[in-house]
């Protein structure tokens, strides 16, 4: 096994931790508060069409804020946009 000095041991420290936190996605100042109040209605469970219907926008819309949201926070898709949310509580269940 090798053995690290001090400072090598910082530098992999911090390269490590910047690593993990490409995985957190980006601030949550990112995101429109479009984007927030949608992702919010996607958490508790409401579908697309049912967020339209709630926010009185087309379903179309609904989806290119989703999918603006899951460029911006680095998901691969709904659902894992709408678990980063929760995570960095971006939005509350």
């Amino acid at each position: 096994m090798a053995e690290f000095t001090i400072e090598e041991r910082r530098r992999k420290s911090a390269e490590l931790k910047r690593l993990m936190s490409r995985g957190a996605g980006k601030r949550p100042d990112s995101l429109t508060a479009r984007e927030i109040e949608v992702l919010g209605w996607a958490a508790r469970g409401k579908s697309a069409r049912e967020i339209a219907e709630i926010l009185q926008i087309t379903k179309r819309t609904v989806d290119a804020h989703v999918h603006s949201a899951i460029g911006k926070i680095g998901a691969v898709n709904r659902n894992n946009a709408v678990a980063i949310a929760i995570r960095d509580r971006i939005v509350e269940v």
